[in-house]
């Protein structure tokens, strides 16, 4: 009988889970937020993943429950394993990347290096901040901000007195030096639950007006010490979390030659896109391989290089199934991944992603190909 596992959540991440599910004979299924949703051709249900009955309904027969997002509710999360359903990262693991504060002390306990952070429910506790960090610093929700939502450079004790107005009681910002910092990097791990822990190659990301929009795959000039401190920092993060799935932890290489911890995310990551096609095994199917308990797969590349460029899409480009003979036409070496989804300017709608023995040549190939896509 085959392995049946649940996704809560239906945008690109659970769509790109399904044919490694079909290729390793898993009935996977959806529940999604809207109808029409990226992930459609698995969605089984659609419903609020804020609602503890739509949430056990849907999980009723399923071996493990996963995400497409971190954002199910910890009530809703509760319910689940009262339930006796195997949920895949635990909610315990989930807290930590649902909340920033939360996360910025537990990698500090860890002994982990982040930033200078802290804390702020005020003006005044903000302006202490800043007058320790050269009068600038950068302020973050602790929830829910994603693709540089939610984020702010602030150089003044009021640059964030109408978050601080919006806050509810207890709730507070994260503060944290603004790091002067090389380039982003990215090393995605994978675990299952028995402890088994493998890692890809260190990527670097490169982000425009907050949103990742290309990946390098390794990241050049990153063998040795600098590849092998990201993969024990996110090794130790995985294991002493308890994290299943995949996880991906974004990183600073800053001026001073230190690799400090961002962001983390406990799923498939848009930083780990090339693995689709320049990976043995990827992303998304070592995340069901994960949370299923199931040996992990080999994470070596094809290629020496693999070169992922997000598409974002405008009211000019239409549809990226459109487009799609011509850019076959004309760069058939290019694989495409297209989530589904209306165009919208600086919404994701897609990615390319060219691999190769020579870095220029391939990311040539993915640049012109994304470029063709939006026009």
């Amino acid at each position: 009988m085959a392995y049946v596992i649940g996704v809560i959540g239906g945008g690109q991440l659970a769509r790109m889970m399904v044919p490694p599910a079909i290729h390793l004979g898993l009935d996977i299924r959806v529940l999604a937020e809207t109808e029409g949703s990226s992930a459609r051709l698995a969605a089984t249900r659609v419903g609020d993943y804020h609602d503890a009955e739509t949430v056990l309904a849907f999980a009723r027969d399923v071996d493990a429950v996963t995400f497409d997002h971190e954002h199910v509710p910890q009530d809703v999360l509760a319910a689940l394993v009262d339930a006796g359903v195997a949920v895949h990262p635990s909610p315990e693991a989930l807290f930590v990347a649902q909340d920033k504060i939360v996360m910025r002390r537990r990698l500090t306990d860890l002994g982990l290096p982040v930033p200078d952070w802290a804390a702020v429910r005020d003006a005044g506790a903000l302006g202490v901040f800043l007058a320790e960090h050269d009068g600038r610093a950068v302020v973050k929700t602790a929830r829910g901000g994603y693709d540089g939502k939610g984020v702010r450079v602030v150089r003044s004790a009021d640059g964030a007195d109408d978050w601080f107005a919006a806050l509810a009681e207890g709730e507070a910002l994260l503060v944290e030096e603004l790091v002067e910092f090389r380039r982003e990097l990215a090393q995605s791990v994978a675990r299952r639950p028995s402890g088994e822990i493998v890692a890809w190659p260190l990527v670097e990301s490169i982000q425009r007006d907050g949103v990742c929009a290309e990946v390098i795959a390794p990241a050049p000039n990153s063998a040795g010490r600098l590849a092998d401190v990201a993969e024990q920092i996110a090794r130790t993060i995985a294991d002493e979390l308890g994290v299943t799935g995949v996880l991906a932890v974004e990183l600073f290489e800053t001026t001073d030659d230190r690799l400090l911890v961002n962001e983390l995310a406990m799923r498939p990551h848009n930083t780990g896109h090339w693995s689709i096609d320049g990976s043995t095994t990827s992303q998304f199917e070592q995340h069901l391989r994960a949370v299923l308990d199931l040996p992990l797969g080999d994470t070596g590349m094809h290629d020496r290089w693999s070169v992922m460029v997000n598409v974002l899409g405008g009211p000019e480009q239409g549809t990226l199934a459109a487009r799609l003979p011509a850019l076959m036409e004309d760069l058939p070496s290019v694989k495409v991944h297209d989530y589904g989804k209306d165009p919208r300017p600086g919404r994701k709608v897609g990615h390319v992603t060219a691999t190769g023995d020579d870095l220029d040549d391939a990311t040539y190939r993915a640049r012109a190909a994304a470029e063709f896509f939006q026009g």
